[in-house]
């Protein structure tokens, strides 16, 4: 069982009654960063903040909604625990990458580019079905790198937000960076001769909608994540055997110095779900099931690691768990 915050109000206080706020949490200076981010790049255009249940504008709409978990540590802590994996939460450098591609929404939704000809051309129609499971093709050069899970290949409007975030982000490292990548080059150009057409055109959206809006909401933290299921794939077939190359049998190590191997599976499985995600597109929920079943698995066969090996246990750990993700990305299954 996955354990909980102890003894904290926050899980069962309903949300509105929290008074979350944004400011005098660390996401106000963050934000402040960004709005300063907004004025350097010249874009008419001020977003408005709310902390909702995730991350996301509100089509159409100028309102960026920023996970509520964000706003308080004990709920920080509660969602990695209940989900594993915290978008935006290690500091103002990723909350900031986050804020940069949910700004390419904004920008998208209050100036219509979505319905322009090039746009179109260039990242396809907003109207092609947006599907949660996606299956990357990582390093195409059709498409930019900016958030994990190669996210611009999600859709059309990702793409875009994607591209902007690049666009956005201070440096302009994208002229070099993309120099070779002729496609993703000319969705950043078209994006950098946009921006500045838009610089003296008034928005034509400027509605707010606070979605999912946490200060309004009644259910708690508990009753939240209690709504989440996270997914349930069945175990590979011949994974026992793939664990115990990796892993060591009672009595088979000299060392007097081992541990159930479940303990370094358990211990590594935010760090190895977050680096999966990010090169190879498969979601950190499915990772953090996989390595559950591996730690539920090795626990079923006794399987135990030396301290001395557990570096070399975490690499192949790694790399088994990486070429199972990527086959189940290709192909929608971990074997065959």
């Amino acid at each position: 069982m996955t354990p909980s915050v102890p003894h904290s109000p926050y899980r069962s206080t309903p949300l509105r009654d929290l008074k979350l706020t944004i400011e005098g949490t660390p996401l106000e200076p963050t934000l402040k960063r960004f709005d300063a981010e907004i004025a350097a790049r010249g874009i008419p255009l001020q977003p408005h903040y709310y902390l909702s249940t995730d991350w996301g504008v509100p089509f159409p709409s100028i309102s960026i909604g920023i996970p509520f978990y964000l706003a308080h540590p004990d709920l920080t802590e509660l969602h990695g625990q209940q989900v594993g994996h915290l978008e935006g939460s290690s500091g103002p450098a990723e909350l900031l990458q986050y804020m940069r591609h949910e700004m390419g929404h904004v920008v998208n939704y209050a100036y219509r580019l979505y319905d322009e000809e090039e746009w179109v051309k260039l990242f396809g129609s907003m109207t092609q079905p947006y599907l949660e499971e996606y299956r990357p093709s990582p390093f195409s050069r059709r498409y930019v790198r900016h958030l994990p899970g190669w996210y611009a290949q999600k859709h059309p409007d990702e793409d875009w937000a994607e591209t902007f975030a690049v666009w956005m982000t201070p440096g302009d490292a994208w002229r070099e960076d993309y120099k070779n990548w002729p496609k993703a080059r000319a969705k950043l150009e078209y994006c950098d001769r946009t921006m500045a057409s838009l610089k003296n055109r008034k928005p034509v959206v400027t509605n707010l909608d606070y979605d999912e809006d946490a200060s309004t909401m009644a259910l708690t933290a508990e009753d939240f994540y209690r709504g989440y299921v996270p997914p349930d794939e069945p175990l590979p077939e011949g994974i026992a055997g793939a664990l115990r190359s990796i892993f060591f049998e009672p009595g088979e190590s000299k060392s007097a110095d081992v541990r159930p191997a479940s303990e370094l599976i358990n211990r590594l499985k935010n760090s190895i779900a977050a680096d999966v995600f990010r090169w190879t597109g498969h979601f950190p929920e499915r990772t953090h099931a996989l390595l559950r079943d591996m730690a539920r698995r090795c626990d079923e066969m006794h399987q135990v690691i030396p301290r001395s090996r557990e570096l070399d246990a975490t690499v192949n750990l790694t790399t088994l768990v990486t070429a199972l993700a990527m086959n189940y990305v290709h192909n929608g299954s971990y074997l065959g």
